[in-house]
């Protein structure tokens, strides 16, 4: 029975997940939410107590969707410059597909929500921490020169949340790798003339 249970609460999950994608969080209603599930808002509630709970249950959803491809990008790679890159790649990609996670982590707007600012450390300690493990092992494999890894690994994650609007947003996949490809350049190289 518990599992006949949990089954249409990811149900309820992935199509609220739609849902919101579609309408935003403030405009979507409970109503639409069982209609794309094809049930009644009772059916609904038994499940979940409001829309935040639910948009909670979705957010979470979609951070587990991008920290799972995240560290299987990253555990994929051979070399630690390969790490690095899958992260970037992986990170500007996969958050074309968790929106709700993406909105939620970025948009101010949705800052009256109570879990916001606890999904937002808790996913950028995760992140931050993913890359500071890739710095420390490309430091010990001779490969990186960096004086505080956790710190490094704050201006990466910094940097990249800052660049991803202007420099992924609506280019094509030669276009992404490309300029992906100069970004870690720029973050990793540097600028100056060696």
């Amino acid at each position: 029975m518990t599992d006949i249970k949990e089954l249409f609460r990811v149900i309820i999950i992935k199509k609220s997940s739609q849902v919101f994608n579609y309408y935003g969080y403030k405009k979507t209603t409970m109503d639409d939410i069982a209609n794309a599930v094809g049930k009644g808002k009772s059916s609904i509630y038994y499940y979940f107590n409001s829309k935040e709970e639910i948009f909670k249950a979705v957010v979470e959803y979609e951070a587990d969707i991008l920290r799972i491809e995240l560290m299987n990008s990253v555990n994929e790679a051979d070399q630690i410059i390969d790490k690095i890159r899958n992260y970037v790649l992986t990170r500007m990609r996969v958050y074309k597909k968790v929106n709700n996670f993406y909105k939620a982590v970025t948009n101010d707007m949705l800052l009256h929500l109570n879990f916001i600012d606890e999904t937002r450390a808790k996913y950028e300690m995760l992140e931050i921490n993913l890359v500071e493990d890739i710095l420390e092992e490309g430091f010990l494999m001779n490969k990186f020169v960096v004086e505080d890894s956790h710190l490094a690994a704050i201006a990466i994650v910094t940097a990249l949340r800052g660049l991803e609007l202007p420099l992924f947003n609506n280019i094509d996949e030669h276009s992404f790798e490309a300029r992906l490809d100069q970004l870690l350049n720029v973050l990793f190289m540097g600028i100056i003339k060696r």
